[in-house]
């Protein structure tokens, strides 16, 4: 790297952390509007969706997360984080606006699974800067408050729901949350640096090294516990609302809990990062997948008035948090020359829990036993992706 290119990265620094945290942001809002808008979607008869049907375009837009995320992590490690920032924001963006001008389910499921592509793309390139721009030690609070923006973006897009469709429609969702993501492309591509890590490495193949012999066994209980964690986090926001109405709760209510869980999880994680900081980030997220366990068994209770809200978002602070220690925890794992590559395989095949996650919270909703039974086979998950996080060796390594 030149003088000049180094004396430029260093000025732009300081937008690393707040560029990142936008473009992750407007992810959040893709992960929460499916859920916002399927209750007015289930309920018009022009689409005729049932809750399998509505289950299957949730899985077409998850496959192209998951494809997403396993392309644009390895391109990222080659070809620098900054470019792959600027594709990634364009077309999800993009084709999230054209969402709201589908004619029916198929074409809906289409952009879906296209704007999934860039939307797979935005953790891998967002949580490999800002951890090669944060301070020695710091890896953990530097994802975590990254990713509140994750459940920021969730929270405003669960409250515009319950102020904008009554009036405008499902479809005013989807323009809404595109407008903000083509404005923040002019102001990435202008002041986004390129990390040095990626300058370093450019043109190396990094994928071999997360199946080599000191990185096999993390590899593969990353994969299994982010598989849980993604599970948890699309399942809960999938089908939230339509699981708290099956037990009695008004609209209202419904989205108002999803609302709740999401705010638990950015308190969450304004916790998470700061414990895993002091106490290492490994035993922070046993502890987290174990305590949303616990939590997520005790919502099968019905609580009156306040306590269903404390509840729900108790959930939120561990259940949310433990995934995003996973990415954490990954970041810490290995090599900067690999890491975008090694967060984009745990992203994306974690995917694969995101997709399980809708299919479980439909099925059991079909089969009518979603409350309680459902929050019962969550606690599972997420004790399963505790004991996963166990397989992996305590070494890290540094750049």
């Amino acid at each position: 790297m030149t003088a000049t290119s180094g004396a430029t990265t260093g000025t732009r620094a300081g937008w690393v952390a707040p560029l990142c945290w936008s473009a992750v942001a407007l992810e959040g809002f893709d992960l929460v509007v499916l859920g916002v808008v399927l209750p007015s979607l289930l309920r018009d008869p022009a689409w005729g969706l049932t809750p399998g049907t509505a289950s299957l375009i949730s899985v077409v837009g998850l496959l192209g997360v998951m494809v997403g995320a396993l392309t644009v992590g390895p391109l990222t490690d080659r070809f620098g984080r900054r470019r792959m920032m600027i594709w990634t924001v364009l077309s999800f963006s993009v084709l999230t606006l054209l969402c709201a001008f589908a004619p029916g389910p198929v074409w809906f499921g289409a952009l879906r699974f296209l704007a999934g592509l860039g939307l797979g793309g935005v953790l891998p390139v967002a949580i490999a800067m800002v951890n090669e721009f944060a301070g020695d030690g710091r890896g953990g609070a530097a994802t975590t408050t990254l990713m509140t923006g994750y459940h920021v973006g969730a929270v405003l897009t669960a409250l515009l729901g319950i102020l904008v469709i009554p009036t405008w429609g499902w479809r005013a969702m989807f323009v809404i949350g595109a407008l903000p993501a083509l404005a923040l492309v002019p102001l990435v591509r202008a002041r986004l640096p390129e990390s040095v890590p990626a300058e370093r490495v450019a043109g190396r193949n990094p994928v071999s090294t997360l199946f080599s012999r000191g990185y096999l066994r993390a590899t593969i209980a990353f994969w299994v516990s982010s598989f849980m964690g993604l599970l948890l986090v699309y399942g809960l926001n999938t089908w939230l609302p339509e699981i708290m109405r099956s037990a009695g709760y008004e609209l209202g209510a419904a989205l108002a809990l999803l609302l709740t869980l999401n705010v638990g999880a950015v308190l969450g994680l304004l916790l998470a990062g700061r414990v895993a900081d002091r106490i290492g980030v490994r035993t922070a997220v046993i502890a987290w997948f174990a305590a949303a366990a616990v939590f997520l068994a005790l919502l099968s209770i019905r609580l009156p008035g306040i306590g269903v809200y404390v509840s729900v978002l108790l959930a939120g602070v561990f259940v949310f948090s433990s995934q995003v220690l996973v990415y954490a925890f990954v970041s810490r794992r290995y090599p900067a020359a690999v890491r975008a590559t090694a967060l984009g395989g745990a992203s994306g095949i974690g995917r694969l829990g995101a997709i399980c996650g809708p299919l479980v919270g439909g099925a059991l909703l079909g089969a009518g036993i979603a409350y309680p039974w459902g929050f019962y086979a969550f606690a599972l998950v997420a004790a399963v992706g505790a004991v996963a996080v166990a397989f992996v060796g305590r070494e890290t390594v540094s750049d």
